[in-house]
Order: C-alpha cells, then sequence, then structure tokens
C-alpha cells in the first residue's frame, strides 16, 4: 500500500472518529453554536432599529443585511473554539500515546480532526445563515458565482482558523486552557466591521480593526452577498487565509511531532 493511500485511509478514519465524537457528545457544539445565533436575534430585535439608524439604514431589515456576514464569520470562530477543546482532551487523556504504537499515518490524526472540524463549521453557518434568511435576511444581488466564492471563502476561512485552533490545542494542558486560550476566536469578530462600520470606532483604533483577519473577510463576505465594493479586501482576506493556514500547519505538526505525550 503506498503512503499517499495509506495516509488517506488512515485520515478518513480519524476523521469518522472525531465525528462520531461531536454526534455523541454535542453539548459543546450547541453551546458554541448559540452564541453567533443569540447575538443574532439580540442586534435584530433588541438592537436592530438604533443599530440601522447608526449605519444610515431605513429600518431594521438594512441592519439584518449588515450583520449576517459578520456572524458567519464568527460562527466559524466560536465553532473552532471547539477543535482546540478537543485536540486538548485527545492529548491528556492518553489516546495519542497510544496512536503513536499502532501502524498509522502520523499526521492522520491532526487531518482527522481538521477536516472534521471544517464540516462542522460549514453545517453551524448553514444553520445560522437559515435562522438569519428566517427573520428577513436576502441576498438579492448575488449570482451563482458569488454564492460560489462566498462558500469557498468560508471553507477556507474555517480551515485557516481550524489548524490556529489545533495549534492552541496542542500546547494546553487541559480543556479549560484550551477553551481560554481561543478566546480570541470569538473576540475578535467583535472587534472588527461585524457590527458597526470601522470608520464609527475611535481613530486610534480603526487600523487594528481594519486589518485583523476578520474585518477583511466580512467586508468581502459582504461585497459577494450584497454587492458592496470589495476593494483590496479580497485580496487581504485571501492573504490571511494563506498565512493562518500555513502558519498554524506548521506550528501544529511541529508540536505534535515534537511532543512527547
Amino acid at each position: 500500500m503506498s503512503t499517499l493511500t495509506l495516509a488517506v485511509r488512515d485520515s478518513s478514519t480519524m476523521l469518522r472518529r472525531n465525528l462520531l465524537h461531536a454526534r455523541r457528545y454535542p453539548s459543546m457544539t450547541l453551546n458554541l453554536l448559540l452564541t453567533p445565533i443569540m447575538l443574532l436575534l439580540l442586534f435584530v430585535y433588541i438592537f436592530g432599529d438604533v443599530m440601522s439608524a447608526g449605519i444610515g439604514g431605513a429600518d431594521r431589515s438594512d441592519y439584518i443585511a449588515y450583520i449576517v456576514p459578520g456572524l458567519l464569520l464568527l460562527t466559524i470562530g466560536s465553532t473552532t473554539i471547539g477543535t482546540a477543546v478537543s485536540v486538548s482532551n485527545d492529548m491528556t487523556e492518553g489516546i495519542i500515546a497510544r496512536f503513536r504504537t499502532m501502524a498509522i499515518h502520523r499526521g492522520s490524526v491532526l487531518v482527522g480532526h481538521v477536516v472534521g472540524s471544517v464540516l462542522q463549521c460549514v453545517a453551524s453557518v448553514v444553520l445560522v445563515g437559515a435562522v438569519a434568511v428566517a427573520i428577513g435576511f436576502r441576498s438579492t444581488d448575488a449570482g451563482a458565482l458569488e454564492w460560489l466564492a462566498a462558500f469557498g471563502l468560508l471553507a477556507f476561512f474555517s480551515m485557516a482558523f481550524t489548524w490556529i485552533a489545533v495549534g492552541m490545542g496542542l500546547i494546553s494542558p487541559n480543556a479549560e486552557a484550551a477553551s481560554n486560550n481561543a478566546l480570541p476566536m470569538i473576540l475578535l469578530p467583535m472587534l472588527s466591521s461585524a457590527f458597526i462600520p470601522v470608520d464609527t470606532m475611535p481613530g486610534w483604533f480603526q487600523p487594528i480593526a481594519e486589518y485583523q483577519p476578520f474585518t477583511p473577510a466580512i467586508e468581502t463576505l459582504r461585497g459577494l452577498l450584497l454587492g458592496t465594493e470589495i476593494g483590496h479586501n479580497g485580496w487581504l482576506s485571501l492573504a490571511w487565509c494563506v498565512g493562518l493556514t500555513v502558519l498554524g500547519y506548521r506550528w501544529s505538526t511541529s508540536k505534535f511531532n515534537s511532543d512527547p505525550k
């Protein structure tokens, strides 16, 4: 059996294992998924009219259109926290040590976590998107090509932050620490253009909000779904995705291969 065939077979086995874990213990996924849904309902039905006026909208429906792209990215950030916790559990409960004594492809353990997390992110985004549509979100300016590009961006963004979450899980001594280490995955979207335009923020903070990973991706998603100007955000979001994927991959594989546990 070739090395590639062995890697694919073992990665598929690890993927199935992680998906079964997610199905048997859904509380973590549900808790993380409820955060963006509750924020969506809170900002639309409690703050919607005020926030809509703040961005120059006519009514609450304008703010629904504005906030949904940001919450889709926040959904990805919150879902990957579960990945960090899952990886940390594997590293501290002894199962990784057992895997290392078996004749399996070494990288398949991480690949199984990453692919499983990306699939969970996509499923979570679809669910949050369905809730958004149910309360009034519409994308009348997007055609098939724009929807395909938006889906590709969300999947790429999921993979980038999943690799970072894997690294965070590997360096954490326990699940609680992994959850705390991964908190920036939720905090960064809140410090972006997800809820208010960058130009309404304090002047000293605007460059931080504008060039962090989430804002370019949010603005690109808005451009694809709502027809707003994308500008340099498309290339910047792709650069962030590539950079974070490479960084997370090298960090995770290096830590995993050197960890004696």
